[in-house]
C-alpha cells in the first residue's frame, strides 16, 4: 500500500507543470563544474557553475536532471555523461591528488557501451576527449582545489546545453536503461507484469542516514533472501515502480520540501491523492508556522482556518471544506534513517476530513488557561516533546515516545501511556507544572476519560467545584506556597514547591500534616504585617479544604496528573494579576 501510494504520486507530480521531477531513467543530482570541449574533444575551459549561497558562504550545488540508472556501493560504477572527478577525470583529492584509472577506463568504456555507433556530434566530442585524456593532467587546473572530489559534466563549445541534455545522448541512454537483463514479474505496488528492479535507488534527505542516500528496499545478505531470490527479487517491484516511489521520497525530502517535518528522529513527509489545502495546513500545524502565527494580533491564514475547526468540532459540525472532497486519501510517512537502511517508523492511511478532525481534536484537547500571554496557543508537535525531554533539548527526546505521539495526534486515539509518566518526572525534576505539561496532561486525562466513557471532564482554568482528591490536593498546595511566599516576601531562598512538591503529589499523607502545621506560623505572621491578607488566606484555606475528606497516602498516576493541574490552575488563579511575568523557556542549545 506504501509503495502503491507513493507510486500514484509520482504521476500527479509528473502532472504539475509547476513541479520538475526526473524521467524514469534519470535523476536530480548537485552539479558543480562544467568541462567545456571542443568537437575534437580538446578541453578548452572548466567552469564553477555553482550557485550563489541562500544562506552562509558556501556555494549552492547546481540541481540538474542527469542519466542514472542505480545507486553506487563500494564496486565501480561509472554513469553516462556525468559523474565525480574519480570516474571523468580518474583523479581526486584536492592536497594530494590520487590517480583512479581504473575508474576513468571504466567510465571510458561506459559511455562507449551506452551511444554504440552514435554520429552525435556532442557524445562523439567527449568520446574523443576521453580517448586523449591522461589522469595525470588533472591537478594542472588552476580550480583543481575546488573541484576534486565533485560532480561534472560535459558542454559543446558554442552551446547552451550540456552534453546529457541533447536528444541524441537521452535517447541512447533511454534505449541502454530499458534494454536490461533483468528478470520479469508481478509488481508488488502497480500488480503489473514488467522487469524486476535488482537495486532499489537511494532515498535522501532522512536525518541519521547516510548523506549519499539509504534505501527502503533492500536485501544485501544472504540471511535475508529465500526460496533463491536474491536482492531486490525477494520483493519484486518494477523498475519504473522503484524509480517512480524513490523519486517521490526524494522529492518530498529535498532541503525546502513544503511536505516534510522532523517528529523526534523520524522524518515525516506527507500528501494527498490530489491538491488539497489540507497539504499546507498539516505542514503549518505540525512544523511549528500555526504556532509562530497564533502570536499575531488577527485571525489570518492557517490560524483562521483552525479556529473554523475548533468550533466546527464544538459544535458537533462537519469541519469546514477549503473546496476540498474530505474523502481525499491522505497519507502520512514517517522514516528514520540507520546508516544505509531506513526504517518506516510509522505510515498512516487517511482523509482529508478525518485528518481535519484529528487535528481539531488535538487542539481542543490541549486548550488550556495559559500562564503567560507569549505562550502560542496551538503549540508544535515539537515543542510540546520538548516538554517531555531533559533540560529540554531535541536530542533528549524519546524516538519512541515521538512516534507514538504523532501516531495518537493524527488517529485521534489515546496519547500514549509513557507520555504522562515521562511528563510528571520532568515535573517533578523542574519542581514546577509549564503550561505545555499542563496541558498534555489534560489532553491525556480527557482522551481516557472519553475512550472508556468516563464521565469526568478537566476544566481550561481553575475548577473551584471538582471534588476529585488529587485536584484538590494540588490546589491546596499552591494555596499553602501562596501564603509561605506572602509572609515572608522576597526573602526565601526557596519555597515549599522546590522541597516538597514530588512528595507532596505522590505521598501527600506524609508530607501534608506537616505543610499544614507550617502554614499556621505563616498566617500568624501575615496577621501581624497585612490582616488583609491573612483573612483572605484563610478563606482560601477553608474553601479548598472543606472539598478533602481525607489525605490519602499515595496517589496513583492519574491522581498525580490532577494534582499538577490542580496546582497549575489554583496558582494561575493566585497570580493572574501580575504582569512581570516572561514566556517560558525555550530548548536549550
Amino acid at each position: 500500500m506504501m509503495l502503491q501510494a507513493l507510486t500514484s504520486y509520482y504521476q500527479r507530480l509528473l502532472e504539475d507543470p509547476e513541479i520538475d521531477v526526473p524521467e524514469p531513467g534519470f535523476s536530480k543530482e548537485n552539479i558543480h563544474f562544467e568541462l567545456v570541449i571542443s568537437a575534437s574533444g580538446e578541453l578548452l575551459q572548466v567552469n564553477n557553475i555553482q550557485l550563489p549561497p541562500q544562506k552562509g558562504r558556501n556555494l549552492v550545488a547546481r540541481k540538474m536532471s542527469v542519466p542514472k540508472d542505480k545507486g553506487r556501493t563500494s564496486a565501480i560504477h561509472p554513469y553516462f555523461l556525468w559523474d565525480k572527478t574519480k570516474y571523468v577525470l580518474g583523479a581526486d583529492g584536492a592536497s594530494e591528488p590520487q590517480i583512479h584509472k581504473k575508474h576513468f577506463e571504466a567510465f571510458r568504456a561506459r559511455q562507449r557501451e551506452v551511444v554504440g555507433d552514435t554520429r552525435d556530434e556532442g557524445i562523439l566530442a567527449v568520446l574523443a576527449f576521453l580517448d586523449q585524456w591522461n589522469p595525470e593532467q588533472a591537478c594542472e587546473f588552476s580550480l583543481w582545489q575546488e573541484m576534486a572530489g565533485l560532480n561534472v559534466v560535459f558542454r559543446l563549445d558554442g552551446e547552451l546545453g550540456y552534453v546529457h541534455e541533447r536528444p541524441e545522448a537521452r535517447q541512447a541512454w533511454l534505449d541502454y536503461f530499458h534494454s536490461g537483463t533483468e528478470e520479469n514479474g508481478v509488481c508488488l505496488a502497480t500488480g503489473e507484469r514488467a522487469p524486476i528492479a535488482k537495486l532499489h535507488p537511494a532515498i535522501k534527505g532522512v536525518r541519521g542516514a547516510q548523506p549519499s542516500g539509504a534505501y527502503l528496499v533492500s536485501f544485501n545478505m544472504d540471511a535475508f533472501s529465500s526460496y533463491g531470490k536474491d536482492q531486490g527479487y525477494n520483493a519484486p517491484v518494477s523498475q519504473k515502480a522503484a524509480f517512480a516511489y524513490a523519486t517521490t521520497l526524494n522529492h518530498l525530502l529535498r532541503q525546502d520540501s513544503q511536505q516534510k517535518v522532523q517528529v523526534g528522529d523520524a522524518t515525516t513527509v506527507f500528501w494527498s491523492e490530489r491538491p488539497t489545502k489540507m497539504e499546507e495546513f498539516f505542514a503549518a500545524v505540525m512544523g511549528g508556522q500555526v504556532e509562530q502565527a497564533s502570536k499575531e494580533p488577527h485571525d489570518t491564514g492557517v490560524i483562521k482556518d483552525l479556529r473554523d475547526l475548533l468550533n466546527a468540532v464544538k459544535k458537533k459540525q462537519e469541519p469546514p471544506r477549503w473546496e476540498d472532497d474530505p474523502d481525499t486519501p491522505f497519507y502520512i510517512l514517517g522514516l528514520s534513517g540507520n546508516a544505509s537502511r531506513l526504517a518506516v517508523r510509522f505510515w498512516h492511511v487517511s482523509s482529508v476530513g478525518r485528518m481535519a478532525r484529528n487535528l481539531a481534536r488535538h487542539f481542543s484537547d490541549l486548550q488550556i488557561e495559559r500562564r503567560y500571554p507569549g505562550d502560542p496557543e496551538y503549540p508544535s508537535v515539537r515543542r510540546l516533546l520538548l516538554e517531555t525531554a531533559a533540560l529540554r533539548r531535541a536530542d533528549n527526546i524519546s524516538p519512541i515516545l515521538a512516534g507514538e505521539l504523532m501516531r495518537a495526534i493524527i488517529t485521534g486515539g489515546e496519547y500514549p501511556r509513557s507520555l504522562m509518566a515521562q511528563l510528571l518526572t520532568r515535573i517533578r525534576a523542574e519542581n514546577d507544572v509549564s503550561t505545555f505539561k499542563a496541558a498534555l496532561l489534560k489532553a491525556i486525562l480527557l482522551r481516557q476519560a472519553r475512550n472508556h466513557n468516563i464521565s469526568r471532564e478537566v476544566s481550561m482554568s481553575l475548577d473551584t467545584q471538582a471534588t476529585d482528591k488529587g485536584y484538590r490536593l494540588g490546589r491546596l498546595f499552591a494555596v499553602l506556597e501562596k501564603v509561605q511566599q506572602d509572609a515572608h516576601g522576597n526573602t526565601l531562598n526557596t519555597t515549599i514547591r522546590d522541597r516538597f512538591y514530588g512528595a507532596a503529589s505522590a505521598t501527600p499523607r506524609s508530607i501534608f500534616p506537616r505543610l499544614l502545621s507550617l502554614s499556621q506560623h505563616h498566617l500568624a505572621k501575615l496577621r501581624k504585617d497585612n490582616e488583609g491578607y491573612a483573612v483572605a488566606a484563610d478563606k482560601r484555606f477553608q474553601e479548598v479544604l472543606d472539598g478533602i475528606e481525607d489525605i490519602p497516602a499515595h496517589l496513583n498516576m492519574q491522581e498525580q496528573a490532577r494534582f499538577a493541574l490542580g496546582y497549575y490552575h489554583q496558582r494561575n488563579a493566585l497570580y493572574r494579576k501580575k504582569e512581570d511575568r516572561q514566556p517560558e523557556p525555550q530548548e536549550q542549545a
